[in-house]
């Protein structure tokens, strides 16, 4: 049966696309689009990027695409990789090759004309198809049945395919989040747990954007329990060892039913401890951009707030430490009681006084203290140590008084505390 995707890719009618695809065919060599957005169209997932495949040796690919007037960028000419930016768009092409060499990490190739050789060394079936310039696809390993099956198998043999780069174990469980149904391949799950200390081979960053993309998928729930299992998740992911992934569910049902926007940073935090230290460890192990250390250790310092704390109180809080610390905590309390509301009453209640809380938090703008150090010089305080420790006591007058005490007070607090020292 001859499958076609022209009739659901919008963009396989571009006219620079397809111009490109043209030239990269001509004088007897082929082009394809290869890979994801194949497997993104037949699956109804959005395309992001469009991947194409050739014949052309590198150096050809460049010599024809600046014959078109486009911009060839060689970003991985090692590997048969040259990016060309047509009509605005970027598009990664690459000769059909084969592996050589690996060594669980990278790979040496060598460039040819094989389809099905090109196909083989890929990690996953689905991600192995390509489609003709008119949207015919071309499956070589069986992709089509097993996007039909929503089930993610390795080409060949699983454990060969994970030898080659040991990432693809982790990738196994992403695009089982993204893209699997019921158990995951069971000859793919023995293999990764087989081999799943080779993930020490791998640089941190690698691992850590290949478990952001899987905590980004619509519901990771799945893909970690079978993580879990295969004792993957804790030789990727130590922290959550001890901790439990429970939690992970009730979050993804509180985001669809409450509209929040999949966060993998939240969901992150939901399966392992909110522990300093042990934060610390882990950013620093997987290299966290600044951003995502600062996220989890405030998330981690932050205080357990109880669903009857008052505004007040929650708002003395927030001044104190982080509001983004605060709301993730919250998040995480309310999809917490929201689970156990269904059989307990107590927490429905405590499930609306988070609610409650969590409303105040995200709207709460931090009010600016009304003094400064110039204000008591102004009044006769000299620079020093004794300023700076009635400005914090003044500081926390003000807070505890809910933040009401307006710049006249406070000065007239400031000219007492002077007098009386």
């Amino acid at each position: 049966m001859i499958v076609s995707i022209s009739d659901r890719a919008d963009w396989l009618t571009d006219k620079h696309l397809q111009r490109l695809l043209a030239a990269l065919a001509e004088g007897g060599e082929e082009a394809r689009i290869a890979g994801g957005a194949v497997r993104n169209v037949l699956m109804g997932q959005p395309v992001a990027d469009i991947d194409i495949a050739t014949t052309c040796l590198p150096d050809e690919t460049i010599r024809r695409a600046e014959a078109e007037g486009f911009k060839p960028v060689p970003t991985g000419i090692e590997h048969g990789t040259i990016t060309v930016v047509a009509g605005g768009k970027p598009y990664e092409i690459t000769t059909l090759r084969a592996d050589v060499e690996t060594d669980g990490r990278r790979a040496k190739v060598s460039f040819g004309r094989d389809w099905r050789l090109d196909a083989e060394r890929r990690d996953f079936t689905i991600n192995a198809l390509y489609a003709e310039a008119d949207g015919t696809v071309v499956d070589l390993v069986g992709g089509i049945a097993d996007i039909e099956a929503r089930r993610l198998r390795f080409i060949g043999d699983a454990e060969a395919r994970i030898r080659e780069d040991y990432l693809r174990i982790l990738r196994f469980f992403r695009f089982f989040a993204w893209y699997g149904e019921g158990r995951p391949d069971a000859e793919g799950l023995k293999a990764c747990a087989r081999l799943k200390e080779g993930l020490g081979q791998l640089s941190a960053e690698r691992i850590w954007s290949e478990l952001k993309k899987l905590l980004s998928a619509p519901d990771p729930s799945r893909a970690l329990l079978w993580m879990r299992q295969a004792s993957v998740l804790t030789t990727a992911l130590p922290e959550s060892e001890r901790w439990g992934i429970d939690a992970i569910h009730g979050l993804t049902k509180a985001e669809k039913n409450l509209g929040w926007t999949a966060d993998p940073m939240l969901r992150l935090e939901a399966i392992v401890p909110p522990d300093a230290a042990r934060m610390k460890t882990l950013t620093e192990r997987l290299r966290f951009s600044t951003g995502e250390s600062d996220r989890l250790r405030h998330w981690a310092l932050a205080t357990v707030v109880e669903p009857k704390t008052t505004e007040g109180e929650l708002a003395k809080r927030l001044y104190r430490g982080d509001r983004q610390g605060f709301v993730d905590r919250l998040r995480l309390s309310l999809a917490g009681a929201r689970v156990r509301a269904v059989q307990d009453n107590e927490a429905l209640l405590e499930a609306g006084g988070f609610s409650r809380l969590l409303a105040f938090a995200l709207k709460w703008e931090k009010p600016v203290f009304p003094l400064k150090g110039a204000d008591l010089t102004a009044l006769g305080a000299k620079p020093g140590p004794k300023l700076g420790e009635i400005l914090k006591n003044l500081e926390t007058e003000w807070i505890e008084a809910g933040f009401a005490p307006d710049r006249g007070a406070l000065l007239e607090r400031a000219a007492q505390a002077l007098n009386a020292g």
